[in-house]
């Protein structure tokens, strides 16, 4: 298993904001979170990405101890989280994200074919490579985000809320991308709003419900499951 995660507890101060959970990502997966706002699935993947403390239980990748790492640590054995709502640097140019995406790496010929592959995936970005990020669209800003993750070749893609904000347009060309990804290596577990795209494109699902984890099968057997129709994807 890639990626396994045991009773993992975490509390902002004294409140509890997961309680006991348990998911795994098997390697070549598409792994996704879904559940209503405030439900912790952003904190698990915060967790698991090193940017929060967990309290207790157990986070390992490719069967060494993660948990409580630091995000720099992480990227250094393959875990690269594309945050909510982008971030990318928007005084700099689309290039410049790229190459500040490969900062760990010394390869500079490979970081050169490697900027290639990453607009191959993202035409609209080669299209703009001198533009500053900052006068990009949303979906321009979320398709560099995840090509600057990219660039440091990861196991293990983070995604947390990939089509936030953004027109039906390109939440279509940011999932189909994100297929795209995958079907080259990368394995992938995000968070999404977006229950019913995110169950299109995903192998299995787990479902969060005020700090715990409710459900968990097949995407395909949950979008078919009834209670997750009415709750998350607007069918009664």
């Amino acid at each position: 298993m890639l990626l396994e995660v045991r009773d993992l507890t975490v509390h902002y101060g004294a409140v509890k904001a997961l309680d006991n959970i348990s998911l795994e990502v098997a390697e070549g997966e598409i792994v996704a979170m879904i559940g209503p706002n405030g439900a912790g699935k952003s904190t698990a993947l915060n967790a698991i990405s090193g940017l929060i403390k967990s309290t207790s239980g157990v986070i390992d990748f490719q069967g060494q101890s993660i948990k409580n790492l630091p995000n720099y640590d992480l990227v250094k054995k393959g875990v690269t989280l594309v945050p909510e709502r982008r971030r990318v640097f928007t005084s700099m140019s689309v290039i410049e994200n790229l190459e500040m995406g490969a900062y760990i790496r010394n390869d500079k010929m490979l970081i050169t074919e490697d900027i290639k592959e990453v607009f191959k995936l993202f035409p609209s970005l080669k299209e703009r490579q001198s533009q500053r990020a900052g006068t990009l669209s949303g979906g321009e800003q979320q398709m560099l985000a995840m090509g600057r993750a990219l660039m440091l070749n990861p196991k293990l893609l983070l995604l947390d809320e990939p089509s936030l904000g953004l027109s039906p347009n390109y939440i279509d060309a940011v999932f189909e991308r994100i297929s795209e990804i995958n079907k080259h290596g990368t394995t992938i577990l995000m968070v999404e709003q977006n229950a019913r795209m995110a169950l299109e494109f995903a192998d299995r699902g787990y479902v969060f419900k005020i700090g715990k984890i409710f459900l968990e099968d097949k995407a395909e057997n949950l979008l078919k499951n009834e209670e997750i129709k009415k709750a998350f994807l607007g069918e009664r």
